[in-house]
C-alpha cells in the first residue's frame, strides 16, 4: 500500500513493480515537480546518506522513510548508468512544468502556419532533449544520431501537422466544424513524430543492444533483443502519452468556450486553456509512464544463445529508458 513504508533497499523497489498500481506510485514519485528545487546540499546530504547505507555506517536514528526519500531524490536528478546529473527543463520531474508551454501553443485555436510550425519545432525540440536525457546510456550515442532524431522528429511533426491543418482548411466542413477538427490536429503529429524521435535516437542501441543484469544487478552481456524490446515498449508509451493531453483538452475547451462567462470574458480564453492543459498534463503523465517498468523484466530464454550460456537465472533485467 502507498501508506506503509517498506523496509528500505538500494535495489530493491518502495513499490511493487510488478504491478500497474506499483508503477503508478513509483511514476508519481518520478514526475513531483518539488525535486526541481533540490538544492546541492540536500542532493549530496542523500547521495551520503545512500552511501552511508550500503557502507553499513549509517546512524540509528535514520528512518526507512528518509532513506526512501533520498533514494527518490537521487532517482529524479541523477541518470541510472551515466551517474551524471540531469539538466532540469530534460527530467521527469520537469516534463510538466516546462512541457506545459508548449501543448498549450499546439492547442491554440486556429492557428496559422507559422504557430503550427514554431509551436511543433518547439514541442519536438523540447521530446528530443527529454529523450536523449534520460535514455539507456549503457552504450553511448553518437551526437550525429541525435542530430538524425531531431532533425527526422521535427519533420515528421510539421510535416503532418502543416498537411492535416491543409486538408481541414480546404475541406467542406464549416468554419465551426474546421476549428473543433483543427484542435485535434496535434496528437498525431506529436505521435508519429515521437515514434520517428524515438526510433531514430535508439538506432544505436538497436543495432549493439544494451546491457542485461541479473537479479543482483551484474551484468551478462549485451542483447539486441532486449534492446528491441526496451525500444518497443518506450515507444508504445509515447503513443499513449499524447493521448489525453492532446485529446481531452481540446473538448474541454470546446465545451467552456460556448459558456456565457467566457463569452462574456473573452480574454480568460487562454489562462483557462493553460491551466486545463497543465491539469490534464499533470495527471495523465504518471498513467502513461507506468505503463511498463523502467526496469524491465525479460525470460533469458528469449535472448541471444550466448546470452544463456553465461546465465543461470531465468529472468534478466535492463533499464528500458523513458
Amino acid at each position: 500500500m502507498a501508506g506503509e513504508v517498506p523496509t528500505f533497499s538500494l535495489d530493491g523497489d518502495q513499490f511493487d513493480q510488478r504491478t500497474y498500481l506499483g508503477r503508478l506510485y513509483r511514476c508519481f514519485n518520478l514526475v513531483d515537480p518539488r525535486t526541481l528545487f533540490t538544492s546541492k546540499a540536500q542532493l549530496q546530504d542523500a547521495l551520503s546518506l545512500l552511501e552511508s547505507f550500503r557502507l553499513g555506517t549509517l546512524p540509528k536514528d535514520v528512518s526507512d522513510k528518509q532513506l526512501w526519500h533520498a533514494r527518490k531524490i537521487k532517482e529524479a536528478i541523477i541518470h541510472p548508468d551515466t551517474g551524471e546529473k540531469i539538466l532540469l527543463p530534460f527530467r521527469m520531474s520537469g516534463f510538466v512544468p516546462f512541457g506545459t508551454i508548449t501543448v498549450v501553443g499546439m492547442l491554440l485555436p486556429s492557428p496559422s502556419l507559422k504557430q503550427i510550425i514554431f509551436w511543433q519545432w518547439m514541442n519536438q525540440s523540447h521530446n528530443a532533449f527529454v529523450n536523449y536525457a534520460n535514455r539507456n546510456a549503457t552504450k553511448e550515442t553518437p551526437t550525429s544520431r541525435f542530430i538524425q532524431s531531431y532533425a527526422g522528429a521535427v519533420t515528421s511533426a510539421v510535416g503532418i501537422a502543416v498537411g492535416l491543418s491543409l486538408f481541414i482548411k480546404r475541406s467542406t466542413l464549416s468554419t465551426n466544424s474546421k476549428a473543433l477538427v483543427q484542435r485535434f490536429v496535434a496528437y498525431p503529429a506529436t505521435c508519429m513524430a515521437n515514434l520517428c524521435n524515438i526510433f531514430l535516437m535508439r538506432q544505436n542501441e538497436l543495432r549493439e543492444g544494451i546491457e542485461v543484469e541479473d537479479e543482483n544487478g551484474n551484468v551478462v552481456g549485451t542483447s539486441k533483443i532486449a534492446a528491441w524490446k526496451a525500444v518497443q515498449d518506450t515507444a508504445l508509451t509515447r503513443i499513449a502519452l499524447p493521448a489525453p493531453i492532446l485529446i481531452v483538452p481540446p473538448i474541454i475547451m470546446a465545451f467552456l468556450e460556448r459558456t456565457k462567462f467566457l463569452i462574456a470574458r473573452p480574454r480568460l480564453n487562454l489562462p483557462l486553456n493553460a491551466l486545463v492543459c497543465t491539469f490534464s498534463f499533470g495527471v495523465t503523465l504518471p498513467f502513461a509512464i507506468a505503463l511498463f517498468p523502467q526496469r524491465s523484466k525479460i525470460a533469458a530464454r528469449r535472448l541471444e544463445e550466448e546470452i544463456q550460456a553465461k546465465t543461470a537465472s531465468e529472468d534478466l533485467y535492463f533499464n528500458k529508458g523513458l
